[in-house]
């Protein structure tokens, strides 16, 4: 065997074994968990598990924690809580990636560079230095091996999910290579450090006016895809704060400008910061919010702006019933079977809170009910608003983190309503009017070569209508399986009955074990393939 298969099914055996140990060994041996395995502590359980299992399953288990539509809600939170912290790298390691990306050493490209991280990830860490024109810099080093062990994990992760989509039953409502697929995407993108540059460098821009809120200049002299070099903002992670020395009038102002930083982002910017973790905005000195970390970003298009106010409307003027459809033109993806089902839980929810005053409205257990309705419901939803909701779940822990009476619907009310009015302008009615207008002209222009090319391909016998159902490609893979054990099944009869009659009637030439050497033979392969056909159908888990 060769030495990377034997560290893939070595680190295979590691995986089954921490699952197994962590109570989630019934997944492995394809039974449903009997009572007192599925409890409410599954999600600490999941979240130890994958911090045992190293850096890059922390990573997946972050991207897990964005998908509501397919985690269950007490899973998400425990999930959230995982930190990406690892042992950090020798300084040796660090001068090499510099030396490689900018073709001088670090004493050339700095005039100093702290040798101690000031953080460490799986991905990279961050170190102080000073660059020759007197700035004070932070420069974010990838980790050498982090390309090759991420796709060396990325293929056991694939492998795995095969796996789980093969034998573990009650995970067939999760496409578990898509999801693998989902987080090779993000994961890549992590390792371009100047996509995370071109972010910071956005976010700049929006916030160039804003006296409340600092982002970190790009010295792209100093960036690559590799290295990436910022301005170094003065102050103290919001995690480090010492609240408990400050009064309520100042939580609440800090809890207000975290809230107010990323509703300007949503509401105005329509370009907003991923991932709002205590650890990723500062206090500074003079009293302003910094960003860092612009990895994780998500964006909204003009359009899902003119939606998400439709949507705002119909919530507005209790049109329950026009929700599913409003969501559905967000993107969001729910059984058709199910809609009435989901309109009445929208009620439900909706009515729940309806008429409450914003300061009797806990977000968070609002946020918790809305992950519960995506997860029974099995909503799927869009990328960019999975990061959109990972981001204002995560910005209301915080803030009720920082000022624990603080609303983060009532910061919320003003953008939004203030969004609902540019929407609603004659202005912007009236584009919007000429813009679906020429759309309509485009379509009616376009239909008759559209008809005519179809005609064409009908007259010359080249039209094909394709069917995709899921189910009936299912049943084709299993005929087909049963088919070919069946085909195998009548080689093993024919060489058994074969072997008999060779063995019965074949008086001359060699015997062994008073059998004719062929009838030996044809017993030998027959027993073979018999072997080989029971092992196959103990792997399917169907006998």
């Amino acid at each position: 065997m060769a030495p990377g298969s034997q560290r893939s099914l070595a680190r295979v055996t590691e995986i089954g074994r921490v699952a197994t140990r962590h109570g989630f060994g019934y997944l492995l041996e394809r039974r449903r968990a009997v009572d007192g395995e599925a409890d409410g502590d599954r999600g600490r359980r999941l979240r130890e598990m994958l911090d045992e299992l190293g850096p890059t399953f922390v990573k997946f288990g972050q991207l897990l924690s964005t998908r509501p539509d397919i985690v269950p809600p007490d899973m998400i939170v425990e999930l959230r809580k995982l930190q990406d912290d690892v042992r950090p790298f020798p300084i040796e390691e660090v001068e090499r990636v510099v030396r490689e990306e900018l073709g001088i050493g670090i004493e050339q490209a700095f005039v100093s560079f702290d040798e101690r991280p000031i953080a460490a990830a799986s991905i990279g860490q961050v170190h102080r230095a000073t660059l020759p024109n007197g700035e004070d810099v932070v420069v974010k080093v990838q980790r050498p091996t982090a390309p090759r062990q991420i796709e060396s994990d990325l293929r056991l992760m694939a492998s795995v999910a095969r796996v789980v989509r093969e034998r573990v039953r009650q995970l067939d409502f999760v496409d578990a290579g898509e999801l693998v697929d989902e987080f090779a995407r993000s994961i890549r993108q992590e390792l371009d450090y100047q996509q995370e540059a071109r972010n910071a460098e956005a976010f700049r821009r929006n916030f160039a006016d804003n006296e409340r809120v600092a982002v970190p200049r790009v010295w792209w002299r100093y960036t690559t895809n590799r290295l990436l070099t910022l301005e170094r903002l003065e102050g103290t992670h919001v995690r480090d704060l010492d609240l408990a020395a400050w009064d309520d009038v100042e939580r609440r102002d800090l809890a207000f400008r975290l809230t107010d930083a990323w509703m300007t982002m949503i509401f105005r910017h329509a370009f907003f910061h991923g991932d709002p973790h205590p650890a990723n905005i500062l206090h500074l000195d003079d009293g302003r919010l910094g960003l860092v970390d612009f990895g994780l970003a998500g964006r909204l298009t003009d359009e899902d702006m003119s939606r998400l106010t439709r949507l705002f409307v119909d919530a507005a003027t209790e049109n329950v019933s026009a929700l599913p459809r409003r969501l559905s033109d967000l993107g969001v993806r729910y059984p058709r079977e199910r809609e009435d089902e989901l309109r009445s839980r929208l009620e439900e929810l909706y009515y729940r809170y309806y008429g409450s005053r914003l300061s009797e409205i806990d977000p968070i257990e609002a946020i918790r009910e809305g992950l519960d309705l995506i997860y029974t419901m099995n909503l799927r939803l869009p990328t960019r608003f999975v990061i959109l909701d990972k981001a204002l779940a995560t910005l209301g822990s915080v803030a009720v983190e920082v000022y624990p009476d603080f609303n983060v619907f009532e910061v919320a009310k003003p953008y939004a309503r203030q969004l609902v009015a540019e929407r609603l302008s004659p202005r912007r009615l009236a584009l919007r009017t000429r813009r679906e207008a020429q759309e309509l002209g485009e379509i009616a222009l376009d239909m008759p070569r559209q008809a005519h090319a179809v005609l064409a391909e009908l007259a010359d016998g080249e039209l094909l209508v394709k069917i995709s159902n899921p189910g009936v490609d299912d049943l084709s893979h299993h005929l087909d399986v049963a088919v070919n054990r069946i085909a195998v099944a009548l080689v093993i009869l024919g060489g058994l009955v074969g072997s008999s009659l060779i063995g019965v009637l074949a008086k001359s030439g060699p015997h062994v074990i008073g059998l004719h050497l062929l009838s030996v033979v044809g017993f030998v392969i027959s027993g073979a393939f018999g072997l080989w056909l029971m092992w196959g159908v103990v792997r399917s888990g169907r006998l």
